[in-house]
């Protein structure tokens, strides 16, 4: 693993971890058969030092993971823009890892704390949409290897 550039902004395993809790969506990054990238935005949620994350049974990540577990994910918390001084100010985190699909009761965990970190008025509602969904909705895990986070302040 590539050590950080810039030593000065890094900032704590910690605070990078406490960013990827809170952080609204991140970015997957995945590799496919013939060596090409693939990042792709998505909702998660980070639990016992996974991410968990939902979608569609095949498409593209999928047919990624399957080639090839090992990915990397990217959140972005707040940020400035200086103008004046052609910079910005930041805070991210980069996580490398490795992803699985999970069934059973990680599953069904996993698609809850989905539902209470995004829809936490609707707790019960999320059950019930679950309960009718989750046989058609996969649930990837990614074991976090190693995670650093940068910021500028």
């Amino acid at each position: 693993m590539k050590e950080i550039r810039r030593k000065n902004r890094a900032i704590e395993t910690a605070e990078a971890i406490n960013l990827l809790s809170g952080c609204e969506y991140g970015v997957l990054s995945t590799v496919d058969s013939n060596g090409r990238p693939y990042g792709v935005p998505l909702n998660y949620v980070y639990i016992n030092n996974s991410i968990y994350f939902h979608c569609a049974p095949e498409g593209h990540k999928i047919e990624n993971i399957e080639n090839n577990p090992r990915v990397s994910f990217c959140v972005t918390g707040k940020t400035n823009v200086l103008p004046a001084a052609f910079t910005t100010e930041y805070e991210s985190a980069v996580v490398f890892g490795t992803a699985s699909t999970v069934t059973g009761v990680e599953k069904k965990n996993a698609l809850l704390w989905l539902v209470e970190k995004y829809s936490p008025g609707f707790i019960e509602e999320g059950r019930n949409y679950i309960k009718r969904k989750a046989a058609a909705t996969k649930v990837v895990k990614i074991t976090i290897d190693h995670i650093s986070g940068k910021a500028r302040r």
